[in-house]
C-alpha cells in the first residue's frame, strides 16, 4: 500500500521531523495539532478555548486538504497540560463533531511542544 504525504499551507508547518499528516489507502492519520497560528507560528492561547478552537482549526484545515472533513474523523487523541482545563477544552471540542463524535481518549501529560496548554492528533477515514 502506497503511504501519500498530506502537507496544508493554511496549518502550520512541522515543527520537528514529522508530516502534518499521512494517507494510507482510505484512512489519514493527522499528527499532533497545537495553537499555532499558520502564518506567523505564534501561539493562539490567551484562553483554553481559544488555544482549543485554533488546535480544531487547524486540524480541519489539514481534514480540507486531503479532501475530508470533521464527519470523516473516527479517533482523536487529546492531550493536556492540566486535567481542570477538561471541561472547556470539551465544551469547544464539541462545537466540531455535534453528531456522531469520533472514538478519543483524553490525557494528562507534563509538558507540550511550545508550552502548549492542548494538542489534539486525530485520525479520518475516506466514505
Amino acid at each position: 500500500m502506497a503511504k501519500k504525504i498530506i502537507n496544508s499551507q493554511s496549518a502550520p508547518a512541522p515543527i520537528g521531523p514529522y508530516s502534518q499528516a499521512v494517507k494510507a489507502g482510505n484512512t489519514l492519520y493527522i499528527s499532533g495539532q497545537i495553537a499555532l497560528i499558520p502564518e506567523t507560528g505564534a501561539m493562539d492561547n490567551k484562553t483554553i478555548q481559544e488555544e482549543t478552537h485554533r488546535v480544531m482549526k487547524n486540524l480541519g484545515e489539514i481534514l480540507k486538504t486531503a479532501g475530508l472533513n470533521y464527519s470523516n474523523v473516527v479517533k482523536t487523541t487529546i492531550f493536556v497540560k492540566d486535567l481542570n482545563n477538561f471541561v472547556a477544552v470539551n465544551q469547544v471540542y464539541g462545537e466540531y463533531f455535534s453528531s456522531e463524535p469520533p472514538a478519543r481518549e483524553t490525557v494528562e501529560v507534563s509538558r507540550l511542544p511550545k508550552d502548549a496548554n492542548v494538542e489534539i492528533s486525530c485520525i479520518a477515514v475516506t466514505e
